[in-house]
């Protein structure tokens, strides 16, 4: 028997959403920063926020460059190997 794609996309999504936030007992043990977003306890000290802080900063540098070599490449030799795919 086939399910239909609307009873697996409505399961996926109900999976997703009681996952993805936070349950009201984690709400409680996490601070007002990060109370819906995650499980479990808060960070500890403030070297915990500095680490955060820290990948958050390499993820956002990471996804700009991603995105700007992406749009812009700058590759202008015509024996480049990207040209023989184009062709």
């Amino acid at each position: 028997m086939k399910t239909p794609f609307k009873y697996t996309a409505a399961f996926t999504f109900v999976f997703i959403s009681m996952y993805t936030f936070a349950c009201d007992t984690c709400k409680l043990r996490q601070p007002k920063v990060t109370q819906d977003f995650t499980h479990g306890t808060g960070p500890d000290s403030d070297w915990d926020w500095f680490i955060v802080g820290l990948v958050i900063a390499i993820t956002v540098v990471a996804f700009a460059y991603s995105v700007k070599y992406l749009i812009w490449p700058g590759e202008r030799n015509k024996n480049h190997v990207k040209y023989n795919f184009l062709k």
